[in-house]
């Protein structure tokens, strides 16, 4: 049952990081192509990289947060001796 458990949340985190770097991409792109048809501006590319850069940004701060909880967990599984 704990093999189950593992692939479970390694899923849900796998889908927790695809999320975090397409939203704020689908996003920017929506809102330029808004702008375009609103506005007349070319704004669809910048808005783009600005998605990219914004969920690398989410992504990279996800990835960290769950490297360090897996770490504290990995510490109280093994806690360090004294010497």
């Amino acid at each position: 049952m704990k093999l189950n458990k593992n692939v479970m949340q390694n899923l849900a985190m796998i889908t927790q990081v695809g999320i975090s770097m397409l939203a704020p991409i689908v996003l920017c792109v929506f809102i330029g192509a808004w702008l375009d048809e609103k506005f007349g501006w070319y704004t669809t590319l910048p808005l783009l990289l600005l998605g990219i850069l914004a969920g690398m940004r989410n992504t990279w701060l996800l990835l960290k947060q769950l490297q360090h909880a897996e770490e504290n967990k990995h510490e109280k599984d093994f806690p360090k001796g004294k010497d």
